[in-house]
């Protein structure tokens, strides 16, 4: 018999800040469909403001790497103790998993243990590394709410409950703004060149990025003197962890907050960290450069369980390389300015990576993801 909707609450788990804002996506339609639903669990400033009461936020302490992640694990611990506490103290319908996959696979076994339903959101990609974790999923969560369709088979043929729903990012990007509006609204001349940095959201990304992009950025500028630079800033980042590099930058760089997908929109090309961001401009359809970088450990670890040849989300969908992927030693703002002045220079280029992005975004379903992750949600919380 499923709980009165006076009473239905669920904990929702996000520990990054993309994981934060589909988890806002997901708490909203949560609340359309039932107003009188409770929501607490762990996320950043977009899940509060979506109505969930955050017991922890994880999402400025989010890392790249294994090694990275040793300094932290006091406070992960501690916060995997509380949603621990507060779920055995609470009983909710449903515990909803989005990403973060090391942590939310132990709050999982918690749940199991107390018979509550785990729902994931945004699930591990096991497609990409560690696949032997879909048997522990398998194990420990009542179903998969799978955001790429090539996910579906995958879980299925482990056993797994899966609903494909699509990718949450849809519902984000603002459908209104193609590369004309956005070019409006950032007061770009008409014919002019502009370059979006997007160094990541994460710490360690812009650490290692940053530098690279403000060198290329330099080289750019020096073969081509009339192009322009915005930095889009994430907001997990602070102004101050990214003013000493673009101060010390010889070209102007333009850093702007809360405008990542203006930027994206009217940029005719982007140096971009690999992450979700690369999906974003994919399905805005503008030209990329992809770099990255982790600690050497990091890289290690990676090379052994990796088992995709590409590192970019843009590539990955499409099943080819349609941007180019600058890793580790190759992630020089050297490499990086010879790789975007050789697609500046040729149109043609350019004109090809967009007619191959324009494909990606018809992988990914419908908007409407949030909406329909919602009902599988207070389904399965139903049939308990």
């Amino acid at each position: 018999m499923s709980a009165s909707p006076l009473t239905t609450s669920f904990m929702l788990s996000a520990g990054e800040a993309s994981g934060d804002l589909h988890g806002a996506q997901l708490a909203r339609a949560l609340r359309a469909l039932a107003p009188a639903v409770r929501l607490t669990g762990m996320g950043g400033f977009r899940m509060a403001e979506a109505g969930v009461g955050l017991l922890e936020d994880l999402t400025r302490l989010a890392v790249v790497g294994g090694s990275e992640a040793v300094g932290r694990l006091p406070r992960l611990y501690r916060a995997y103790r509380t949603l621990a506490r507060a779920m055995a103290e609470t009983r909710p319908r449903g515990l909803v998993l989005i990403d973060f996959p090391e942590f939310n696979l132990l709050l999982a076994r918690v749940a199991k243990r107390l018979g509550i339903p785990v729902i994931y959101f945004v699930p591990p990609q096991v497609w990409a590394w560690r696949r032997g974790r879909v048997k522990r999923i398998a194990r420990l969560v009542t179903k998969v709410l799978a955001v790429f369709p090539f996910e579906v088979p995958l879980y299925r043929s482990a056993g797994v409950p899966v609903e494909f729903v699509g990718h949450p990012l849809l519902d984000s990007l603002p459908r209104a703004l193609d590369r004309a509006e956005a070019r409006r609204r950032m007061v770009l001349p008409e014919g002019s060149t502009l370059v979006g940095l997007l160094p990541g959201s994460r710490r360690e990304e812009v650490e290692r990025l940053l530098g690279p992009m403000t060198e290329a950025a330099t080289r750019i500028q020096d073969a081509w003197p009339d192009v322009r630079f915005a930095l889009a800033l994430a907001p997990t980042v602070k102004p101050e962890a990214v003013a000493p590099a673009v101060t010390a930058c010889p070209a102007k760089i333009d850093v702007l907050s809360g405008r990542t997908h203006e930027i994206m929109a009217a940029a005719d090309l982007l140096l971009i960290a690999s992450g979700t961001a690369t999906l974003e401009a994919a399905c805005l359809g503008t030209p990329m450069v992809v770099c990255y970088r982790v600690s050497r450990f990091s890289e290690l670890i990676g090379r052994l369980l990796i088992r995709i040849p590409w590192i970019s989300l843009a590539n990955i969908v499409a099943n080819r390389a349609v941007v180019p992927e600058l890793i580790q030693d190759d992630a020089t703002g050297e490499r990086l300015a010879q790789e975007a002045l050789s697609l500046l220079r040729e149109p043609g280029r350019l004109a090809a990576q967009r007619e191959a992005l324009s494909g990606i975004r018809a992988e990914l379903g419908e908007p409407g993801v949030g909406e329909r992750a919602a009902r599988c949600v207070l389904a399965v919380a139903g049939e308990r």
